[in-house]
């Protein structure tokens, strides 16, 4: 059951963007798993993958396209993660992209194909390419909501958000959809993400736009510390509002660099309220580090932790587990007697020891909430960093291991 994951009552067409979905029987045929998006011509698309060494075939055709072509089409199926599986990936990847091109107009290399599902196992060609045409036949840009349902593998909820934006007098509308349950850490850590906008934005500022955006929030979540092998983020701009093209950083680009880095906050923080058997939502503030990167190595050491995460599934204030992470994270010349740890505002480690005035009551109020920060005052610096992550569950083991059954 997902933690507090609610979404906005309507999602706003994007001008320039058509989707549809099918059911291609891929790994069930109770619903839909496979999605085509259509970008309008003279859209400029931008985006990030996975850094696994194992990326997936299709992760690999979708970075050589998009480094010759401008998109036009996005294919992207459910329940087969098409990772693992050598050339013949490859040439599987390649032919659904063509099978698309075909009834669209448009070249091979102008087609990004994605995947998502299990590892190893041969993508079903046929399967994807019986339903593509009635799919291109039903294209309209009103499909976000059953795009979000169709990419989705062990999540529970759809995760998507619209936004209209007011900026030098005109309207600008930013969708998107993302899926991601389990399988979740940086580098990149969503499964996959879709998001569009109508604004004109140069491909170098969309780009920066899209990595600042990551960095603060698809790279800042963890449910187990696993990185896929077939992450992707894609930020699309289609040009078709009545807004100048941004092409500095002027004030338009700022107020539209913090729109969408809102809009990917909200979905990476979705999918962690939806990651798999996850009970809470957790907040991990560390505060005063001397760099970022130490402030992210203290957040992660407690988010992985699986004796912090289990504490926190059996609402147990065990404070000694988080004080032990922070003590491991890997700051040589840490000050102990610095330290200060908070659940919420209660603190529970003052000066390297047990607060004095903190009570197991008072520790036990909050870690009955579904949503709970932890938060980390190192006492050394200036940098602060959040990290969100899941509390891990008897449901998390059975999901994971009965995953292919």
């Amino acid at each position: 059951m997902a933690v507090g994951l609610t979404q906005d009552t309507e999602l706003f067409p994007v001008d320039g963007i058509r989707l549809a979905t099918g059911c291609a029987g891929i790994k069930q045929h109770q619903k839909d798993d496979l999605v085509i998006i259509e970008l309008c011509d003279g859209a400029r698309t931008a985006a990030v993958f996975t850094r696994n060494a194992f990326c997936a075939a299709p992760i690999i055709i979708a970075r050589k396209h998009l480094q010759n072509n401008q998109p036009r089409m996005f294919i992207i199926n459910s329940g087969n993660a098409n990772a693992g599986t050598g050339q013949q990936g490859i040439d599987d990847a390649n032919a659904c992209c063509k099978s698309l091109a075909s009834l669209t107009g448009c070249s091979a290399d102008q087609i990004l194909p994605f995947s998502t599902g299990v590892i190893g196992e041969p993508l079903p060609v046929d399967k994807i390419q019986s339903v593509l045409p009635t799919m291109h036949g039903e294209l309209s840009g009103s499909s976000w909501q059953q795009a979000a349902c169709a990419i989705m593998t062990t999540d529970t909820a759809p995760k998507a958000i619209s936004k209209k934006i007011e900026m030098a007098g005109e309207t600008i509308t930013i969708t998107g959809i993302a899926k991601g349950s389990g399988m979740i850490r940086p580098d990149m850590a969503t499964m996959l993400a879709y998001i569009a906008t109508d604004a004109a934005v140069s491909q170098s500022l969309l780009q920066t736009c899209l990595e600042n955006a990551t960095k603060k929030s698809f790279n800042r979540i963890t449910v187990d510390g696993d990185t896929s092998t077939n992450d992707a983020c894609m930020l699309v701009a289609t040009g078709r509002s009545a807004l100048p093209e941004i092409t500095g950083q002027d004030n338009c680009y700022h107020q539209f660099s913090a729109a969408v880095t809102e809009v990917c906050e909200w979905l990476a923080q979705a999918i962690i309220r939806d990651g798999e058997g996850v009970t809470k939502f957790i907040t991990v503030h560390v505060m005063q580090g001397q760099s970022e990167q130490e402030c992210l190595d203290v957040a992660y050491a407690i988010a992985h932790s699986p004796l912090v995460k289990t504490a926190f599934f059996a609402s147990d204030p065990n404070w000694g587990r988080i004080l032990a992470a922070v003590g491991r994270s890997g700051i040589n010349d840490l000050d102990i007697h610095s330290v200060a740890i908070y659940l919420d505002d209660i603190c529970i480690v003052r000066n390297g020891e047990r607060a004095e005035d903190y009570t197991e009551q008072a520790g036990q109020v909050v870690m009955d909430k579904d949503e709970i920060m932890i938060k980390v005052d190192l006492g050394r610096g200036q940098y602060t960093e959040k990290v969100w992550t899941t509390d891990l569950s008897h449901e998390y083991i059975r999901i994971n291991a009965e995953y292919r059954t």
